[in-house]
This record gives C-alpha cells, sequence and structure tokens, in this order.
C-alpha cells in the first residue's frame, strides 16, 4: 500500500506519532486494546517502524554507495579516453594504409559513446596492438614503445573494473529500495488499518485522535 503524496520521512513520523503516542497514553491503549490492538501489538508494530528505519538507512548508504562508484568510474573512464584517443590518432597515422591494422585495431569510424561499446573499442584496439610484435614495431617511431602501450590497456581495464563494480553497486542500491519499500508498504497498511479502528475506539470528536496525528 504506497502512498506517493508522501515522503517516506513523512509516512515514518506519521506512523511513529501513531505508534508511540497508543503506547505511552493510557486512555488510549485502554480504548483500542478491546479491537486487539494491545500492548504486544503495538509494540510489535513499533518494531516494525524500527525496521523500516534501518532499512531506509541503508538504502541511503547503498545509494551513496552507488553514487561514489559511478564517480570513480567517470574519473576513469575520462583518463582513460584521453589517453586512448591520443594513441589512436597515432596509430592512424602509423597504420595509414595497412588494411590489417585499420581492421584489427578498428582504427575506421567514430568512437562509441556508451561505456559498454566504448570499452569494446578500446580494448579490442590495445588487445589487438599488444598481440601483434609488429604493430607495437610500427608504433615505436612516435614514442609509443610497448610499456606505453601497456599503460593504455591498463586505464582501460581500471574502467572495465570500475564499470563492473558501479553496475554491482546499482544492483545493491535497488535491492535496497525494494526491500525498504515493502516494509514501508506494510508499515503504511498497519496504519491504515489501526486508523480506522481508532476511530471506532475512540470516537469522532476525541481530543485523543488529535495525539495521533489524525483530526477528529
Amino acid at each position: 500500500m504506497t502512498n506517493p503524496t508522501k515522503s517516506i520521512a513523512q509516512r515514518l513520523l506519521d506512523a511513529h506519532l501513531a505508534i508511540t503516542n497508543s503506547i505511552n497514553t493510557a486512555e488510549i491503549l485502554t480504548a483500542v486494546t478491546p479491537f486487539g490492538y494491545d500492548l504486544p501489538r503495538l509494540q510489535a508494530a513499533d518494531a516494525l517502524y524500527d525496521e523500516v528505519v534501518k532499512l531506509d538507512e541503508m538504502q541511503s548508504m547503498e545509494y551513496g554507495e552507488q553514487y561514489e562508484a559511478t564517480a570513480v568510474m567517470h574519473n576513469a573512464w575520462e583518463e582513460a579516453k584521453t589517453v586512448y584517443m591520443d594513441t589512436l590518432k597515432i596509430a592512424r597515422i602509423a597504420f595509414r594504409g595497412n588494411n590489417k591494422a585499420r581492421t584489427g585495431l578498428g582504427l575506421s569510424g567514430d568512437r562509441k559513446q556508451s561505456i559498454s561499446g566504448w570499452l569494446k573499442q578500446a580494448s579490442k584496439f590495445y588487445n589487438n596492438m599488444l598481440r601483434n610484435p609488429d604493430f607495437i614495431a610500427a608504433m615505436a617511431p612516435f614514442s609509443y614503445d610497448q610499456a606505453k602501450l601497456e599503460a593504455g590497456a591498463a586505464l582501460v581495464q581500471a574502467v572495465d573494473e570500475a564499470n563492473d563494480l558501479q553496475e554491482q553497486e546499482r544492483g545493491d542500491a535497488q535491492d535496497a529500495t525494494q526491500a525498504r519499500d515493502a516494509k514501508m508498504d506494510e508499515l503504511d497498511q498497519w496504519l491504515a488499518d489501526y486508523k480506522v479502528v481508532a476511530h471506532i475506539a475512540l470516537g469522532e470528536t476525541s481530543q485523543q485522535l488529535e495525539k495521533l496525528g489524525w483530526v477528529a
């Protein structure tokens, strides 16, 4: 039972007010107990509230970790793109007229804008470059020796690993949101049912309803 018109914080505040004041106000507790909302049941609702609060805090932490992982990935990607593009420009000069190199290294065409497409192009470029001694030798006169090419490949690998971590953190954040929302819906439903019972038990004109956050 979702309540999209209210924030999670407001929904938690509403539940906390109703549960706490029901437990701590003798008149309210006495009135609702015959309707099945005795102290143990209210305490169980309070425990449910605490569980939702913890899940909400965990959800916030998971999203914080996702945002951090995303920032790390984008920083790594920017660094790797700069090095890769410089190397690509040199390779297009070094292998002009060499169809084998142009095809094997993927020298023609635009670079992909998506992270998955870019990783495929950059990985193909460095992997095939480093597998072929002739390709490495052709790059050497331009101050791109094997060590420099391996360093560029390592930057691409770092992007790949950072992207994997970002996807993992994204999944964890989504799982945390689903867990939080499921328990929040459970608490919303409890509160909706309790509100009906409390209005009957306390009477529509009772000032006690205001202590629960509801207008009499």
